[in-house]
């Protein structure tokens, strides 16, 4: 397996391993205990498909990861709406370790491993768009060459990336065993709508051929609503 450009493999291996540390930090710290199973399944839900993600792009679309790796918005506007995010969403993964630590909700085992498969079929919908999309940056910008995609879930909604991981980050409080975690996760909809606003400014105006996209692909983020 090549490193990739710039040195990508020992990169990714450092931004996998600190997600994973942090994640698990956070639900096994604020619970006060490692017996949480839910959190275990959770971790195990997330990260053994993103190996092999990683490991696909790695092999097939180097170029891509990098993309993905890039953490600093050209955009101010942008960066404010990751912060807030950001904050948002460490909210959500604070909480269901307290919950399980005071045993806030109770939710039924059954219930909570159909919110992982829930969590995995969001996941696996959002490798699918990284396939049908190599220009998905993590960043708002339009990249040389760049080109209008408009197959596969593009044809369904202009920021399918996006509803996938919107998807995700509604089970996963769920998937965690919480209940009260997902109040601050209801608030995710709102920043990657203002996200997706800022971002469609920027692609029609940079973007040749965005604008006819966006007079045939009606929806921005939900089919039917958005």
């Amino acid at each position: 397996m090549s490193g990739g450009p710039s040195g990508l493999l020992p990169r990714v291996i450092v931004r996998f391993g600190a997600g994973a540390l942090i994640l698990a930090a956070l639900f096994f710290g604020t619970a006060g205990t490692l017996d949480y199973w839910q959190a275990w399944v959770y971790l195990a839900v997330l990260y053994l498909p993103m190996t092999f993600v990683l490991v696909y792009l790695l092999r097939r679309d180097p170029e891509l990861l990098e993309r993905r790796l890039r953490g600093r918005e050209p955009l101010a506007a942008q960066r404010a709406i990751i912060v807030a995010a950001t904050l948002v969403l460490l909210l959500a993964f604070i909480i269901p370790g307290l919950d399980r630590r005071f045993g806030w909700s109770n939710l039924p085992p059954p219930l909570v491993v159909a919110f992982d498969v829930i969590v995995l079929v969001g996941y696996a919908f959002f490798f699918l768009v990284l396939r049908q999309n190599s220009y998905a940056s993590r960043t708002v910008q339009v990249e040389p060459g760049q080109r209008v995609v408009t197959t596969g879930p593009y044809r369904v909604v202009r920021h399918p990336m996006y509803l996938a991981v919107m998807v995700m980050y509604l089970a996963s409080p769920l998937a965690l065993g919480s209940v009260w975690a997902l109040l601050p996760a209801l608030l995710l909809p709102i920043f990657l709508v203002a996200r997706i606003r800022s971002e469609e400014r920027l692609l029609a105006h940079d973007l040749p051929g965005y604008r006819e996209y966006q007079s045939t692909t009606e929806y921005a983020l939900v089919p039917g609503i958005w």
